[in-house]
C-alpha cells in the first residue's frame, strides 16, 4: 500500500513570510529587558546537514531544519549533528562612544550547541529551552563569520525534549535540531545589568537588577512619571495608584531603569494569588476572588514551523482566538515558549499554566495504559530515574523558573505530567518552592500522585469516562480532558492518521457533543469544587485532531457565540 504524504499546511503568517522575503522575528525578543541596542541576526544562513563538509545548502533561522519556512524541510536522522555559518558585520553607529561589550544571544537551541566566530571557540551550551549568551567583544572583526554546531541527543532522553519523538505518531510529534528562536546582538555598557528580577504584590513590586549598585526607576503612569531610587542593586516600586491585572483588565506599570550609562526598559503588574476556603470548599484565588481557570492546552506547535511560528504575531492571534470563544487561561503543556508569547499574554490578559518540559524514558504500559484504567498509584521506587536524568530536569526546571519569574499571566507550574521523567517529586517540589512561593504548584498531573505528596491542587485527568468529582482538601483542577476529534477537509496535516479521544464526522455533531460535556459534566462540578478545567485541546497538532482550531489555524470549528455562552457561564461563576 502507499504510503500516505503528510499534508504541508501553511499558516497564513507563513504564507505572507514566504511570499515578502523579509527577515523573520525581526523584533526585540526581550520585552522584560529591553535595550535600544538590538541588531538580528536571523535571515538566510548557510547550512550542512553533516558534521563535516561543505555548507551546501541555506536554511532560514529561526527555524528548524525539520520544519517547512526553513526551506530544509526533511528530518535528519537519528542523533544527528547540523553546521550553521553566516558572515556580518557591525551596523554603523552600534557601537556607543563610552565603554562597552558586545553580546551575543541565542534565545534557544535544541539540544547541544557549540559556537566559534571568527574561528575562536566561544563556548558549548546544552539544553533546547533556555537562552544563553557569549560576550564576543574580543573576537569581533570588521567582517564576522559565526560558525554554530548542533548536536540534538534526543534518543538519551536525558535532557528535557517534550512531545519530540523519533518515530511522531499520535500524541508524539516531530523532532526539531538546532536554532529554533532568535539569535541576535546587543551592546552594553562595560558596567550593566546582567538580570532583571521582578517580585509583585498586591501594592507593589520589587526589583532587583544584578549588576546595578545605584539607579533610578522610573515608572510611567497615566497621570505623569513617577521616581523611585535604585540602591545596592535593588527597588520597592510602590504606585500612587493600584490597578490590580487581571484577564478582564491586564494593565502593565512600564518603567525604565537607568544605572550608569545602562538604559533598559520594563515592566510589571500588581496581582497576587491564594488559595482559599469559600463555603468549605478549597477555591484558587486571584487577588482574593475564587477565579475558575477555562482552559485550553496549548501544545506551541505549529504546521509550517513546527517549534516556531512564523512570526511573533501569531502568539497574539492564538491568544486572541482563545479569548475570542471566552477562554481565560492557556495551559503551555511541556514546552517553554519565547519571552515574546509571555508578553503577549501579560498584555492581552491570558493566564498560564506552565508546564516544565519532561525528560527520561516513556513507557506506554507504565505511564498511560495502567493509569487510563485506574492504577494511578505507583510505589516510589518504580518512578526512581537516573540521576543524570534527574539532575538534567532540575537543572531546566530552575532555569525555567528565573526566566518567567517575572510574567504576571504566570499563575501555576506543573512538575510532572503524566508520570513522564516523575521521580523525587516531594524533593523537585521543595526545591522549586524555595524558587517561588507565589504561585500555584502542581507535582503531579493526572496521576502517580499520593496521600503524603507536596502538592498544591488535585489535578486530574479524565477522557474515557464521566467527570466526577471526589472531596479533596485542594483545589480541584481537571488538569486534562475532552480531546473531541474532528478533521476539517483540507486542513489536515495527516489524512491517513487520526489521534483524539472521541471520533466525529461532521461538524454539527462534535459540536453538540462538546456543549454537552460542559454543560452535563464541567458546570455543574463547579458547585463540587472544581477550580480549573483544561480542554485538550486549541489547534490540532500533527495527527491529533482534536483542537478546537485547524492545526493551520485557518478553521475554527465551533460556533463563537455558543461555545463563549458556556464560558460566562464559568468564568462568572458565583461563588
Amino acid at each position: 500500500m502507499k504510503k500516505t504524504q503528510q499534508q504541508h499546511l501553511l499558516t497564513a503568517e507563513g504564507e505572507s513570510l514566504l511570499s515578502c522575503g523579509r527577515i523573520p522575528w525581526d523584533t526585540h525578543p526581550r520585552p522584560l529587558m529591553q535595550r535600544d541596542s538590538f541588531f538580528c541576526l536571523n535571515g538566510m544562513w548557510q547550512f550542512s546537514a553533516r558534521a563535516d563538509g561543505d555548507f551546501d545548502e541555506e536554511i532560514r533561522v529561526p527555524f528548524a531544519p525539520e520544519s517547512l519556512l526553513s526551506g530544509i524541510c526533511r528530518r535528519l536522522g537519528k542523533n544527528p549533528v547540523i553546521r550553521y555559518r553566516r558572515t556580518f558585520s557591525l551596523p554603523e553607529n552600534f557601537r556607543p562612544a563610552y565603554p562597552h561589550r558586545v553580546l551575543l544571544h541565542f534565545d534557544a537551541v535544541d539540544q547541544i550547541a557549540s559556537v566559534s566566530l571568527n574561528h575562536a571557540e566561544l563556548g558549548t551550551h546544552k539544553g533546547g529551552y533556555e537562552p544563553f549568551a557569549f560576550d564576543i567583544t574580543e573576537a569581533l572583526e570588521a567582517e564576522n563569520t559565526l560558525t554554530v554546531m548542533v548536536r540534538d541527543e534526543l534518543h538519551r532522553k536525558i535532557l528535557p525534549y517534550g512531545k519530540q519523538c523519533e518515530k511522531r505518531g499520535g500524541m508524539w510529534y516531530t523532532p526539531v535540531t538546532g536554532i529554533w528562536q532568535t539569535v541576535w546582538l546587543e551592546c552594553v555598557p562595560e558596567q550593566y545589568v546582567r538580570t532583571l528580577t521582578i517580585r509583585i504584590g498586591a501594592d507593589s513590586a520589587e526589583i532587583t537588577a544584578e549588576g546595578a549598585k545605584h539607579g533610578e526607576i522610573v515608572l510611567t503612569t497615566p497621570d505623569g512619571e513617577e521616581c523611585f531610587p535604585l540602591e545596592n542593586e535593588r527597588a520597592v516600586i510602590r504606585p500612587s495608584a493600584v490597578r490590580p491585572w487581571s484577564p478582564e483588565d491586564p494593565y502593565l506599570y512600564r518603567f525604565t531603569l537607568h544605572t550608569g550609562d545602562d538604559c533598559i526598559r520594563s515592566y510589571f503588574a500588581l496581582r497576587t494569588l491564594s488559595v482559599q476556603s469559600v463555603g468549605g470548599i478549597e477555591r484558587l484565588c486571584l487577588n482574593g476572588k475564587p477565579i475558575f481557570l477555562h482552559a485550553l492546552l496549548d501544545q506551541g506547535y505549529w504546521s509550517d514551523g513546527i517549534f516556531t511560528p512564523a512570526s511573533p504575531a501569531s502568539y497574539e492571534k492564538d491568544i486572541l482566538s482563545a479569548k475570542a470563544l471566552g477562554f481565560n487561561t492557556l495551559r503551555k503543556h511541556i514546552k517553554i515558549e519565547p519571552q515574546r508569547f509571555y508578553y503577549d499574554c501579560d498584555r492581552l490578559g491570558m493566564l498560564v499554566m506552565q508546564d516544565f518540559v519532561n525528560n527520561g524514558s516513556y513507557s506506554f504500559l507504565r505511564d498511560t495504559a495502567l493509569p487510563t484504567l485506574g492504577l494511578k498509584k505507583l510505589p516510589s521506587f518504580l518512578l526512581h530515574r537516573p540521576k543524570a536524568v534527574r539532575d538534567a530536569f532540575r537543572e531546566a526546571m530552575c532555569s525555567s523558573v528565573r526566566a518567567l519569574f517575572a510574567h504576571p499571566s504566570v499563575i501555576y507550574w506543573t512538575i510532572f505530567n503524566e508520570g513522564w521523567g516523575q521521580s523525587d517529586s516531594a524533593r523537585i517540589y521543595d526545591t522549586l518552592y524555595s524558587l517561588d512561593d507565589s504561585r500555584f504548584i502542581d507535582t503531579a498531573s493526572g496521576w502517580f500522585s499520593s496521600k503524603n505528596l507536596p502538592t498544591d491542587t488535585e489535578s486530574l485527568h479524565v477522557y474515557f469516562k464521566p467527570v466526577k468529582l471526589k472531596k479533596s482538601d485542594k483545589p480541584i483542577v481537571l488538569s486534562e480532558f475532552g480531546g473531541y476529534s474532528f478533521k476539517p477537509a483540507g486542513h489536515v496535516f495527516n489524512p491517513a492518521k487520526t489521534y483524539g479521544y472521541r471520533f466525529f464526522s461532521d461538524r454539527q455533531t462534535y459540536e453538540d457533543a462538546l456543549v454537552k460535556l460542559y454543560e452535563e459534566e464541567i458546570l455543574p462540578a463547579v458547585s463540587l469544587g472544581l477550580c480549573g478545567a483544561v480542554y485538550t485541546q486549541l489547534t490540532d497538532v500533527e495527527d491529533e485532531t482534536n483542537g478546537l482550531y485547524s492545526y493551520d489555524r485557518k478553521i475554527c470549528k465551533v460556533d463563537a457565540e455558543r461555545i463563549c455562552r458556556i464560558s460566562k457561564q464559568l468564568t462568572g461563576y458565583v461563588y
